[in-house]
C-alpha cells in the first residue's frame, strides 16, 4: 500500500498515487490492466493513466485496510486509510463521471464505453453509491450497449475499432481481443453490481424492480449455460469468449476457461 502511494516502477509499470489520490499506472507501451493485448510493440487497447477498474479497486483496498488496521494496528492508522479513502472517492466521483454518455470514463480522457466501469459498483466497497442516479445510469448504459446472454462486450458497438469477430491468425485475434468480443467472466461484475444496488436501495418499488431483474438474469444465465455445457463449444465446461458472426454467437478462445466457469457457477448456484 505504501509503494502504491509513493511509486513502484518495477519493469516500467509506473504505478503511483497522484495528487488527486487516484492511481496512475502504466505507460504508452506498458499494459497493466487485464486488457493487455499487444501486437509487437503496438498496444491494442492503451489504458495507461487512471483506469476506472484500477481506481475502483484502489478505493476498495483502502477501505479494507481501514478495517484491518482497526483490528491489527489501532484507530490512528485506520484513520489515515479512512481519510485516503474519502479523498479517493471524492476525486473518483468528480472526475470519472461522463455526464454526456451517462456512464464512467474507461480511463480518464477516454470516453469509450467498456465494461470495466462495473468495478465501481460491484466490489465490497463500491466507490459509486449503488443507490445513486449515477449507478442507475451506469447499469442502464451497460445493459443497452454491452450486455448479452453470453457475457459483456468489451467495447460498445459503434465505437472506433469495434469488432465483434475473433478469427484469423494470432495478430488478427489479438487486435480484436478486447475490442467488442464478448467475455463471459464479466457477467460476474454485472451480477455483483445488481446485488449491491438491491442492498442499497431504499425505495420499495425500485428495489422490487431490481430484484426481478436479478431473478430473470440468473434464470436466463442458467438456461443459456446449461445448454452451452451440453451442446456448445466446450462440452462439460465454458469457454473464454464469444463472438458474433452472421448474427449468431460462437464460442471462441480457450475452450475450458476457469474464470468463465467460476463466475457462471457463482451466479447460478
Amino acid at each position: 500500500m505504501n509503494a502504491y502511494q509513493t511509486r513502484i516502477d518495477i519493469d516500467g509499470n509506473n504505478i503511483y498515487m497522484d495528487k488527486d489520490y487516484l492511481i496512475s499506472s502504466g505507460t504508452e507501451k506498458i499494459q497493466n490492466t487485464w486488457m493487455d493485448a499487444k501486437v509487437g510493440d503496438h498496444v491494442v487497447t492503451p489504458r495507461n493513466g487512471k483506469a476506472v477498474e484500477v481506481n475502483s479497486m484502489w478505493y476498495n483496498a483502502l477501505k479494507v485496510m481501514e478495517e484491518l488496521t482497526i483490528l491489527m494496528r489501532g484507530k490512528e492508522e485506520a484513520k489515515r486509510y479512512s481519510d485516503l479513502a474519502k479523498k479517493c472517492k471524492e476525486s473518483f466521483n468528480k472526475k470519472f463521471y461522463n455526464k454526456r454518455r451517462k456512464c464512467l470514463y474507461d480511463v480518464l480522457g477516454d470516453s469509450k464505453i467498456r465494461p470495466n466501469q462495473l468495478f465501481a459498483l460491484s466490489l465490497s466497497y463500491p466507490v459509486i453509491d449503488p443507490a445513486s442516479e449515477v449507478a442507475r445510469e451506469i447499469l442502464n448504459t451497460v445493459e443497452k450497449k454491452l450486455l448479452t446472454p453470453y457475457g459483456l462486450r468489451t467495447l460498445a458497438k459503434g465505437e472506433p475499432q469495434y469488432c465483434e469477430t475473433y478469427e484469423g491468425d494470432m495478430k488478427n485475434r489479438d487486435m480484436n481481443y478486447h475490442q467488442g468480443v464478448i467475455w463471459t467472466w464479466l457477467l460476474g461484475l454485472y451480477y455483483d453490481a445488481l446485488n449491491n444496488m438491491i442492498k442499497a436501495e431504499k425505495n420499495k418499488a425500485t428495489k422490487k424492480e431490481l430484484e426481478n431483474k436479478l431473478a430473470d438474469f440468473k434464470a436466463n444465465t442458467k438456461k443459456t449455460f446449461i445448454k452451452e455445457m451440453s451442446d456448445g463449444g466446450s462440452v462439460g465446461s465454458i469457454c473464454e469468449l464469444y463472438d458474433i458472426k452472421n448474427k449468431k454467437y460462437r464460442p471462441q478462445g480457450a475452450k475450458f476457461q476457469a474464470w468463465s466457469v467460476g463466475e457462471i457457477f457463482r451466479i447460478i448456484v
